[in-house]
């Protein structure tokens, strides 16, 4: 047995694997540089806790699973039994296998079939193998550190008694130093997804729990442990993602005997998961990330990961146009090939009809479930709407929503036993449908069998719009709770349907943004952040979704002049900055504006397209800046010398100007041009001249020094507008 020291990027773990009990995390945080094997027991014994009164009379210590038998009196890491039996364990470590093909921070030797999965090429693996034979079960430990410093931990429990085991709970589960004291997650709902919430951490457990058997809108997204007042750019940072698309659980448990925790797994309902003699049930993947830098540094790990997939999206990621609020159910062909011919004509390089193309679907009371196309309103298909948006050099996409079923269907009429329920009855309606039981063999048949069909007997279907419209509820499969078999069909369906179809790419949309996980983006290719496409909103939505996922995985449109959610009304150009950063589209009725704003959407687009290298492949950067009214962000290119930074105004303030605003992340020895990019119009201002920096066309040339520590006096913009500033390097270093 030994002590495990693995090193990536900025981060260091190390793992007392000494025994006989399970091993220890004793650090997971800033990189401790390449340690002599002779200093780390010296670490190990330095972190281990004293005897004190009132407690056990050896020091306890937390494991990779906290038992109580190791005398942990928090939240249990296993909770399960065997008719009321073997309700406590304590397993004794029986292997642990270190696959590290960097060993002291140098190249990988190899890439196998595994680092192909989650931790990509170059990570460094721990396989921990505990069993408790009295308790008849046996345990796996899967640990990864990826390439970019991203960790991951997964439980793999397997029952080897000769009788059922319940598993209630299973959480993977990382420690945190004291230092971290407060906390920040996400919640959140329908067209308001990513709202912040911060306080102190406390004694107790801060528990999420997500029971919408979808991910939700109010999920956690990243659970933020962090220094006194730590910011984008400032401050040491530790966070942890449940990568689950059902029921989950993400916990922060702080305990008086000194020990704080960041963990999270699948919520269990009762009977949910019942092992057999020998089977085994696995946890989703916690992902855990750790930062010296602020919140910008844990999303330089994670999209720094998220981009080395194999399944990342490599191409220019098109300009799209939803047909959604332009035609709503009124389809209508000769109005949609109108236009197409006006999205052609502003730069939109992906058309996607919406909801309203299949048998009896005029409204969303019915029709669900029925996939073929309407005869009615497509008397020749789809082929023709098809053809023409190809004729003009844009890809085909499709709404589907194929986990749902309307009452008023076919299918329903047919197979009313196909519907995730309780025994005896149904749920209560959402948005007028329930959910199809995808773990019910014939339905999932029935379901892969129809997409399968669509997208064969059509030419051009590049693109799946994949909607998910209602929470799971009472979701019974065959009498017990069914949300994690589930969760697992919808995997197998996508895995399935994107095997049959090579290059198809798919969008998880949630009634907008109540599918945002790392699992389901192992089979998709971006996200609907949300419904809601009023730009004000928006700039929140996207900033907290930014967190997780690098901007080309985030849909992000310019919609109308006045927002269906909210009723504000918003200038083309704020919307359009709003909009920019992100996989950008329009979801717009643009057969009916004016030439004037054609021309300036398609300047937008343009920009959009010429920037769009490095706002989809470059570093994220958030401004802290001290009034609430102002925003700011940018993406800048790693090699600095390229950037893009908007500067919005959410509302008016106290301060009629706002301070200067830093433009983070430029390299502080290379000088700079910084203007506002050309083509496009400028905001309304409230001012009677302008910075004087800003008063000439050529802008104003300084050092990345100046600029990340001083910042630029912005002009006193009205409310709810916002200044682009496009940033490029014009020498290498003065």
């Amino acid at each position: 047995m030994t002590i495990v020291h693995l090193r990536r990027a900025r981060t260091s773990l190390v793992l007392d694997a000494r025994g006989p009990g399970l091993p220890r995390v004793v650090h997971w945080g800033a990189d401790l540089g390449p340690l002599p094997a002779d200093d780390l027991p010296a670490l190990v014994d330095a972190t281990v806790p004293p005897v004190v009164p009132s407690s056990f009379d050896a020091p306890t210590v937390l494991s990779l699973l906290p038992e109580a038998s190791a005398g942990w009196s928090g939240r249990p890491g296993l909770a399960g039994h065997r008719e009321g039996r073997d309700w406590s364990t304590a397993f004794r470590l029986d292997t642990v296998d270190v696959d590290d093909p960097r060993g002291d921070g140098g190249e990988a030797v190899r890439v196998s079939e595994r680092e192909r999965d989650h931790g990509g090429a170059g990570a460094a693996r721990v396989t921990v193998r505990a069993a408790d034979p009295g308790a008849g079960l046996s345990l796996t430990v899967e640990i990864t550190l990826s390439a970019a410093g991203l960790l991951t931990v997964r439980h793999r429990l397997r029952n080897d008694g000769d009788r059922p085991y319940e598993v209630r709970e299973l959480t993977p589960v990382l420690p945190v130093p004291a230092v971290a004291t407060e906390l920040l997650d996400l919640t959140g709902r329908w067209c308001r997804e990513r709202a912040p919430q911060r306080h102190q951490w406390p004694m107790g457990a801060w528990v999420r729990e997500g029971r919408h058997g979808r991910t939700g809108h109010d999920a956690t997204l990243l659970l933020v442990a962090g220094t006194p007042g730590f910011g984008f750019g400032h401050g040491e940072t530790w966070a942890v993602h449940t990568a689950w698309s059902g029921d989950h659980v993400t916990v922060a448990e702080r305990r008086p005997t000194g020990e704080a925790t960041l963990g999270g797994g699948e919520l269990l309902a009762p009977g949910e998961i019942l092992l057999g003699p020998g089977a085994e049930y696995a946890t989703p993947l916690l992902y855990a990330v750790h930062s010296a830098d602020g919140l910008d540094g844990l999303s330089d790990v994670l999209h720094t990961h998220l981009r080395a997939r194999p399944e990342h999206p490599r191409g220019p990621r098109p300009v799209t146009l939803n047909v959604w609020e332009a035609v709503y159910f009124d389809h209508d062909l000769d109005r949609l090939k109108g236009l197409a011919d006006r999205a052609a004509e502003v730069g939109v390089e992906r058309f996607v009809l919406d909801d309203g193309w299949f048998r009896g679907r005029r409204h969303d009371r019915a029709g669900l479930g029925d996939w073929w196309v309407d005869d009615d309103v497509w008397p020749d298909g789809l082929q023709p709407l098809i053809d023409h948006v190809r004729k003009h050099g844009m890809q085909f996409g499709l709404w589907v929503e194929p986990e749902m079923v309307n009452p008023d269907s076919d299918l329903f009429r047919a197979h009313p036993d196909w519907v995730l329920q309780a025994p005896g009855r149904l749920p209560p309606e959402w948005r007028h449908q329930q959910v199809l039981d995808l773990a019910h063999p014939d339905a999932y048949a029935h379901l892969l069998d129809r997409l399968d069909a669509v997208l064969r007997e059509h030419d051009g279907i590049a693109y799946l719009k994949w909607d998910h419209n209602r929470d799971l509820t009472e979701a019974g499969h065959a009498g017990r709770p069914g949300v994690h078999a589930q969760t697992a069909a919808v995997y197998r369906l996508l895995d399935e349907l994107r095997a049959r179809h090579p290059g198809l790419e798919i969008e998880s949309c949630s009634s907008g943004g109540a599918r945002v996980d790392l699992e389901i983006l192992r089979r998709t290719d971006r996200v609907w952040a949300s419904d809601c496409n009023d730009a004000l909103e928006r700039l929140s939505i996207q900033r907290w979704t930014g967190l997780l996922l690098p901007p080309e995985l985030i849909g992000t449109h310019i919609g109308p002049e006045r927002s269906h959610t909210t009723h504000r009304v918003h200038d083309l150009g704020f919307r359009a900055v709003t909009a920019l950063f992100g996989h950008h589209g329009i979801e717009w009725d643009i057969s009916g504006i004016s030439a004037t704003e054609r021309i300036e959407l398609a300047a937008w687009v343009a920009l959009h397209k010429r920037l769009r290298p490095l706002l989809h492949g470059g570093r994220v950067v958030r401004v802290d800046h001290p009034d609430p009214t102002v925003q700011a962000h940018g993406v800048v290119a790693h090699d600095r010398s390229h950037a893009v930074y908007a500067v919005s105004r959410l509302a008016t303030s106290a301060a009629q100007v706002p301070g200067p605003v830093r433009l983070p992340g430029l390299d502080p020895s290379r000088r700079y041009l910084v203007r506002p990019p050309a083509g496009v119009p400028e905001p309304a201002l409230l001012e009677l001249a302008p910075p004087g920096w800003l008063a000439s066309d050529g802008g104003v040339t300084v050092s990345g020094s100046v600029l990340g520590s001083v910042g630029l006096q912005v002009p006193a913009l009205h409310p709810e507008q916002a200044l682009l500033l496009e940033v490029t390097a014009v020498d290498r270093n003065f």
